[in-house]
């Protein structure tokens, strides 16, 4: 049981549900990485997804793209995510972080070395938005020898039947795309998302988690009504491109719009 499942079953024993933003790692530099991270694990974080910077991220929208292109502008290059988790792991050995991101990077790494640098950085998951099930046959037990959760995303247009082969294959949490389009659309269905999460909880026991859309503490509860986690990446990624040209500003804005959904969502 990694830190991802020890996150699920606390959080059930206490009735709660996950809060798990998303920052792109490097962005506006590196160095301010590891303190994004820490101020969203005080604003009420229970699990971190840190992206990895790609020049090609399709499946996501402009404010996360843009993210990518700063980061990589400033030099944000695979082996510094493994050293911000290092360096974060020095002061939190208890939330969980997850990787995510695109293959081409791990590719060039090659698949065991970023597996074995992740495992020893202290990473708990993987998230790779282009790797399909059915293409996972090689990586998926490279992660699972070293401890590092395969984590798949499933779509309102998933059939059952490949949604059956996604579970199957799936660790730590299913990550449900809420809507059809890219990261950061703006409207959310919530009586839909329960519907597409109902044949997803017949097939497995895995905490069902909805990214895509959630924007405030109001979208943020009502997705927790269905949902046992919440994802939130642009809301957050805006507010760091808000305070680029003043870093210091940014860990209080990270920690007013988590804290406002923590809140809400715990209410």
């Amino acid at each position: 049981m990694n830190r991802i499942d020890q996150r699920f079953a606390a959080l059930k024993r206490q009735g709660r549900k996950a809060l798990i933003p998303y920052i792109t790692a490097g962005d506006p530099t590196p160095r301010h990485t590891v303190g994004f991270m820490q101020a969203l694990v005080k604003a009420g974080a229970d699990i971190i997804e840190l992206g990895m910077p790609f020049s090609d991220p399709m499946a996501d929208g402009p404010v996360i793209q843009k993210a990518c292109e700063r980061a990589l502008k400033q030099g944000t290059r695979l082996s510094h995510l493994f050293e911000m988790v290092s360096e974060f792991r020095q002061s939190d050995q208890e939330t969980p972080v997850v990787l995510m991101g695109y293959l081409n990077p791990i590719e060039r790494l090659g698949y065991e070395r970023f597996a074995d640098l992740a495992r020893e950085a202290g990473v708990d998951g993987v998230l790779m938005v282009d790797m399909p099930p059915e293409e996972a046959d090689q990586l998926g037990p490279i992660f699972k020898e070293r401890g590092l959760a395969t984590i798949f995303l499933v779509a309102p247009t998933t059939s059952e039947s490949r949604a059956a082969t996604i579970v199957a294959q799936a660790q730590g949490y299913i990550y449900y795309v809420s809507l059809k389009g890219v990261t950061g659309a703006a409207t959310l269905d919530v009586a839909s998302i329960e519907r597409h999460l109902a044949p997803l909880r017949e097939m497995t026991a895995l905490p069902l988690c909805v990214g895509f859309g959630i924007r405030d503490g109001e979208t943020a509860a009502a997705v927790a009504q269905v949902a046992d986690g919440v994802i939130v990446g642009s809301a957050l990624v805006n507010h760091i491109a808000a305070g680029g040209d003043d870093p210091a500003s940014i860990p209080p804005r990270l920690k007013a719009v988590l804290g406002e959904m923590r809140q809400a969502m715990d209410a």
